[in-house]
């Protein structure tokens, strides 16, 4: 293999890497009803980007499946707001954001990530 094709296909993958990791948004779900579950599970929230409208509650039903002690807990650092997320059982959490933009829920160690679009 020549060194331009090995170099392309280097660069190609570190492109493909930095668009999954860091430039990729997950499609969002809209907060209809006012309850979105979220499941924990597999080292992500589903969904991980969820939009509400400003001022207006809406409960957050977290459902852990995950065993990994990283999903123990979900926080919302912008809000100051934090949940325990115990195995198979669900933790709702009822948020009335404010203000509009966005605001991201993590776990403790920062892996699972998640994020609140308030509009």
């Amino acid at each position: 293999m020549s060194a331009w094709a090995v170099n392309g296909t280097g660069l190609t993958l570190i492109g493909l890497i930095v668009w999954w990791f860091w430039l990729s948004k997950p499609k969002a779900q809209r907060a209809a009803r006012g309850v979105i579950d979220v499941l924990v599970e597999g080292g992500v929230y589903t969904p991980a980007r969820i939009e509400v409208a400003a001022g207006k509650p809406v409960t957050l039903r977290f459902l852990r499946k995950d065993p990994s002690p990283c999903a123990e807990k979900v926080l919302f650092d912008d809000l100051a707001v934090s949940a325990d997320l115990p195995i198979g059982q669900p933790v709702e959490l009822t948020l009335t954001p404010k203000t509009a933009g966005e605001h991201a829920f993590t776990c403790q160690m920062q892996m699972y990530r998640g994020t609140l679009v308030v509009k």
